[in-house]
This record gives structure tokens, sequence and C-alpha cells, in this order.
């Protein structure tokens, strides 16, 4: 189902005017439409949750109008068959703040891609042993037809990345910004390779916003709700990872734990997580417990 034109063009300022994750909001707009949210939030007239939540209340859409027009993002929205509505409906029910709409790079359909997916996080600093685990529980998952999710970031998820294109599946990059950024720069190509090869490069911030600290916990957030199960190659105690791993724990979907050394800092978070048993020992990618999937097309469609 389209969009009106009315209704496309108050999505845009709620995406823009909002801090995601903007749940008051959310559910403001499944209730009254959001045509009018936006003319109750315009008037002052909103419940006082969602009022708190418009943080930028002048914003221009032009900017979000012309990429739409040219091509060069897609905007799937609740309403398209593409949205991945039993990922976002186990979110609502855990507050977690399910996206208004979701920017998208490529053409592949979002909810077949996540039908069966695995994220796969860990540290930035990765060391080769962490390198090479990620790229190979990658490829060993792309070749079962499951789509490796990531943040694109250095380290653990940029091999994840590309252990799963190697394995000629598909991937998706899940943005903390614009998904029109370069973030990180250098990863500019990869994310290009993983539009190309079927895969999706998808946020839910508009166009050229920037990253910043409270985005990366949201998109983490994401990393957790849009996969099947969750894999954690190494991760210290205070990594941001953590926190993607508590959000899958409390979805309920299973928490996968790569154990490292036991003199690497690197991987104190996950062992953490294994001793405590909020984490179970994957050695091997046959040790993640997701549905086998058909395999995915490596272009397009």
């Amino acid at each position: 189902m389209s969009l009106t034109s009315a209704e496309l063009r108050a999505l845009l300022y709620l995406l823009r005017a909002a801090e995601a994750p903007s749940p008051a909001l959310h559910d403001y707009v499944a209730v009254c439409g959001v045509v009018e949210a936006v003319a109750h939030i315009r008037s002052g007239g909103a419940p006082s949750a969602v009022l708190a939540e418009i943080v930028r209340p002048d914003v221009d859409i032009a900017r979000d109008l012309t990429a739409l027009d040219a091509g060069t993002a897609r905007l799937v929205t609740p309403q398209d068959r593409e949205w991945p509505r039993d990922r976002f409906d186990a979110m609502a029910v855990h507050g977690l703040g399910v996206p208004l709409a979701l920017w998208v790079r490529g053409r592949s359909s979002l909810a077949e891609l996540l039908g069966t997916a695995v994220t796969i996080t860990g540290a930035r600093a990765a060391t080769e042993y962490g390198s090479f685990v990620a790229s190979e529980f990658a490829a060993d998952l792309a070749r079962r037809g499951v789509t490796v999710v990531g943040g694109g970031a250095y380290g653990i998820e940029g091999c994840a990345h590309r252990g799963a294109l190697a394995g000629d599946g598909a991937t998706v990059v899940v943005m903390p910004c614009g998904i029109d950024q370069r973030f990180p720069r250098e990863h500019g190509y990869l994310f290009e390779s993983v539009v190309e090869r079927g895969g999706l490069v998808v946020g839910e911030y508009p166009v050229g916003t920037v990253p910043a600290r409270r985005r990366f916990y949201a998109r983490n957030r994401l990393l957790a709700g849009l996969a099947s199960a969750t894999l954690l190659v190494e991760a210290g105690k205070r990594s941001k990872t953590l926190f993607t791993a508590q959000v899958a724990s409390s979805l309920g979907r299973p928490v996968y734990g790569v154990p490292g050394p036991v003199t690497s800092a690197l991987s104190g978070g996950v062992h953490e997580l294994l001793r405590t048993g909020q984490a179970t020992i994957a050695t091997t990618a046959g040790h993640i417990d997701v549905p086998d999937g058909s395999p995915r097309p490596t272009s397009g469609a």
C-alpha cells in the first residue's frame, strides 16, 4: 500500500523532527494516522509524551524528497509488504521503540532477507583471531541461506559483512546515521558491494544525518531486533556490543558467544556472558540454531 503525498510529507517531517527511537510518537501515529498526528503536534494538541519527543519542530524535507525522486534511497513503511512486521511486533511488545519507517539502499525485499537472519557483532579493534572467526562464521551462515546482519563498523562487523559476501550470501548493514553517509569512510566500497550483491544498507535516520553517541545505542537495538539470533565475537566488559546482547535476550532470542583466550581483555565481556549463562558457546556456525533458509539472491531483484 503506497502512501499519499500528504502522508509521505507528514512521515518525512516526523522522521526529521523526532530523534529515534520515539515510542510515544510511534504509538500515537498508529492510533490517529500520520497526517493527523502532525497536525496535532504542530498545533500543540498532541499528548505531552509525544510533544516531548519532537526535538526539531522546524525541519526541511526537501533533501528527503530529492533522494526519493532520484532513487538513491527508498522508504520502507509499515504499510509495505517488505516491512519486517514480526520482528518489529516483538520489539513493540518489549517497549524498544519501533521505527516509524526505515530508509533503505538496495532493491531486495527487507522482509525476505530478514526471514532467516543472524546478527554478528563485536569489537572494532578486533584481533586477527576475531576477524578470522567472524569471517568464517559469516561465510558458513551465508552458505546456509542465512542473512548476516551487522553495523558496518570496523573490526568484527566489517569482517562479518565481507565473510557473507565471500559465502555468496546477502548481508544487511544497519547504520547509526543516514544511509547516504560513508561511516566509517573506509567502508564506502564495502557498502556499495553489499548493495550490488543483493544486500541492503538500512537505517532509521534521514539522509544527511551524522552519527552521534545516542544513535549507536539506537542502532544496536535494531541489530538485535532484526535478527533471529545474535553472535558476539570479541567484546570487552564495557563494550557497547553487550547492549545488543541484552536487547536480544529481552526479546527471547538466542545469544551466542565465541570464546577467546582467557587472557584476552577483548573477550572478557563475551566470557562473562558465557559464564553467567546469558549466552551459549559457539565454536562453529553449526552451533547457531536458526532455521535453514533458501539461498538468497546475489543480485538485486
